[in-house]
């Protein structure tokens, strides 16, 4: 989300301002609140085999990722190269 100075990248500065001005006890809550619904619905996982083999929550953040338009056509353009390749 931020750059090397400290700034937000360019997709990411109104949610940085947005996020700015939260209550930081509201945004634990909220995630607190998305792990309970996760845990409720089931978007869990085992690691079967391990000896801790209870559910895992699916890692989750409450901070989404945010790709700009040009770097998500060049994201695309190397999923469908590399597909393209594997099922060749």
């Amino acid at each position: 989300m931020m750059k090397a100075d400290n700034d937000p990248r360019m997709p990411y500065q109104s949610y940085h301002d947005w996020y700015a001005s939260q209550d930081p006890a509201h945004l634990i809550a909220k995630s607190r609140d998305a792990e309970t619904i996760f845990r409720k619905t089931g978007i869990t996982f085992a690691v079967y085999g391990h000896a801790d083999s209870s559910e895992k929550l699916i890692p989750f953040d409450i901070i989404p990722r945010i790709i700009a338009a040009r770097e998500w056509r060049r994201l695309a353009q190397g999923i469908e190269q590399r597909v393209l390749a594997l099922n060749a």
